[in-house]
């Protein structure tokens, strides 16, 4: 499984610097995403200048559930690194941590090799150790059919019980068992929970109003209802294993917005929306979170294909990649249900996000015409966040 994974396959089209799209052009290409087959779709774009772009369409066979709204809450899945990333570098101005800490010191015993592995390793994902949402054992809360709340060292220990894929530092590779580690470290350094910690260092302090950990299925206020297929309508390309999902079965579809995002945890479990999202990227990149020292620590990136060392770079919970519209700082995340890619430039004044209410076929490079439009969607999106027209 590649749950609540960075996808860099986001390719933005080549632009040419004409005049700047038009709202007609995001709400066509969001109108060809629900005829590709998404039940719904939000997208927020602000270019630093004027009123951002709201666009908000759902299927018919959806308003049944709930009318969505631009504003709704939606679970962000990986986005979630950006902000626990945040979290430690607000504790290393502050002192209290350093990236270079082994994460033995924090966690003792409880990483194989944990002397060798810092938590700039674990933040930037080439510390070696496996993926725990690649673990059967995650397969009934993933699938919504568990409700138990995982701790970050349940996930922890899940994820370590595997044998590591590389020597630490050796590599860059994603995995999600990095992040649960962060989120131990957390709570063991400040005595507290993680959602305390998102909600007095960085919700309350920006006024976003939507944002939360979240450590069960409660949903807090008006949110976006995640769908996958149902069984008999999952592609082919799915494995027999994930198909049936728990939930309210919808016109072909299951309504997964009633599942637990626990097992996301530190690496996945943040509810937002697409403003409050626009709202922090603001902060965090204008400097407002961070001291430069911390920032610039943030924004320095490996490669995420050794052999593209110009390509997409990963930071300490944030990506970059240049495209001909610009180049952007950005994460994704993918849980049942939600898919959502979220784009900032760098002094954070122009923003973007599109939200999906689906996701599995992602996850197995299912839907071909679904994947194309999404990312046809997402191009537009960032090339209108820099005033540019696509050719």
């Amino acid at each position: 499984m590649r749950w609540l994974h960075l996808v860099t396959a986001v390719a933005v089209a080549a632009g040419t610097v004409l005049c700047p799209p038009e709202q007609s052009q995001l709400q066509r290409l969001a109108d060809e995403l629900l005829k590709a087959g998404a039940p719904g779709v939000i997208v927020r774009v602000d270019d630093g200048h004027g009123r951002p772009v709201e666009i908000a369409e759902q299927a018919d066979w959806t308003k049944r559930d709930h009318r969505l709204d631009a504003d709704d809450g939606f679970r962000m899945g990986s986005n979630t690194k950006t902000m626990m990333s945040t979290l430690v570098l607000q504790l290393v101005a502050a002192d209290r941590l350093a990236l270079t800490d082994p994460v033995e010191k924090w966690l003792p015993g409880q990483v194989p090799d944990g002397g060798a592995i810092t938590l700039k390793m674990l933040l930037q994902h080439t510390s070696g150790l496996f993926d725990y949402t690649n673990d059967e054992r995650l397969l009934p809360s993933v699938l919504g059919r568990d409700p138990h709340r995982w701790t970050s060292e349940e996930l922890l220990a899940i994820g370590v019980s595997n044998p590591p894929k590389f020597p630490p530092g050796t590599k860059w590779e994603y995995s999600n068992t990095n992040y649960a580690a962060i989120g131990a470290v957390l709570e063991r350094v400040t005595g507290r929970t993680l959602a305390d910690l998102v909600r007095d260092r960085i919700a309350r302090p920006l006024g976003l109003s939507h944002t939360y950990f979240a450590d069960d299925a409660t949903w807090f206020g008006p949110h976006v209802h995640g769908y996958e297929p149902d069984a008999a309508h999952m592609p082919q390309e799915v494995p027999p294993e994930f198909r049936d999902l728990a939930g309210p079965r919808r016109d072909g579809h299951v309504d997964v917005s009633g599942s637990s995002p626990s097992w996301g945890g530190a690496a996945g479990a943040i509810v937002s929306n697409a403003e409050d999202w626009s709202r922090f990227y603001h902060a965090l990149m204008g400097g407002k979170l961070l001291p430069p020292k911390q920032l610039a620590q943030m924004r320095d990136t490996v490669p995420v294909f050794p052999d593209q060392p110009d390509g997409p770079g990963y930071g300490l919970g944030i990506d970059t990649l240049k495209t001909p519209c610009g180049t952007v700082w950005h994460h994704d995340g993918g849980l049942p249900g939600y898919l959502s890619a979220n784009f900032t430039d760098a002094a954070g004044d122009r923003t973007a996000s599109v939200l999906m209410s689906t996701e599995f076929f992602s996850e197995f490079d299912a839907e071909p015409q679904l994947t194309a439009a999404y990312k046809a969607l997402a191009d537009a999106a960032v090339c209108t966040m820099f005033n540019v027209s696509l050719s």
